[in-house]
């Protein structure tokens, strides 16, 4: 993989895992409920679910990779046109307002954090489907180690959602209680959402 490849995967990394979602609701109720240390229970196990999805996908694409090019473009296409849909969801949310977090003071937290961050993670079929979206638009398919490519970005990608998982579990009740909470997530949204369609374009232009 190129330099620019790779610090175009960190920035879309960062931008994605940014957006405030139902991960984010569900670290900053425990954050509320629990204080800080409930949220990073809450961040790490979902972090943990993430590094379960990384070994399916690599696993899984590494398979289609080795029997069918065809399969893998038409993967690559599908997924390419799954993160513009949630492009345009981005936008649409920044468009109409109403900040996430106001969900959070609804949302009741029983029983292990950790196990149930790892449960809501793993068992989430969105996110299944993002990284079989997500990975393949950085891979150099005419390299010998695709498989190593997915693994390494997979692990990247899971590194970098935990961290940002463990921001929002720090700064969680601050967020919550800001009055300028809307505009900061309609701003993550907007920048997320442009950065999402572009990387969905990015395919036609790929000469991979």
């Amino acid at each position: 993989m190129e330099l620019h490849t790779i610090l175009l995967f960190v920035v879309a990394c960062l931008s994605i895992n940014l957006i405030p979602g139902p991960d984010v609701i569900y670290i900053v109720s425990n954050t509320m409920k629990g204080k800080m240390v409930g949220g990073m229970k809450a961040a790490l196990g979902l972090g943990v679910g993430y590094f379960v999805h990384t070994f399916a996908a690599v696993f899984g694409l590494s398979a289609i990779i080795m029997s069918s090019a065809l399969a893998f473009s038409i993967i690559k296409w599908l997924g390419a046109i799954y993160l513009l849909y949630l492009g345009f969801c981005s936008l649409r949310a920044m468009w109409r307002g109403g900040s996430v977090f106001t969900a959070a003071s609804h949302v009741q937290a029983h029983g292990n954090v950790f196990k149930q961050g790892i449960i809501v993670s793993v068992l989430n079929p969105k996110v299944a489907l993002f990284f079989l979206s997500f990975l393949p638009q950085f891979i150099d398919t005419s390299a010998n180690s695709a498989n190593m490519q997915l693994f390494i970005l997979g692990l990247c990608f899971s590194g970098l959602a935990t961290l940002c998982n463990m921001i929002y579990a720090f700064v969680g009740s601050w967020l919550l209680k800001s009055a300028k909470a809307n505009r900061y997530s309609r701003i993550i949204e907007g920048f997320s959402g442009a950065l999402l369609i572009g990387l969905a374009g990015k395919i036609v232009f790929s000469k991979q």
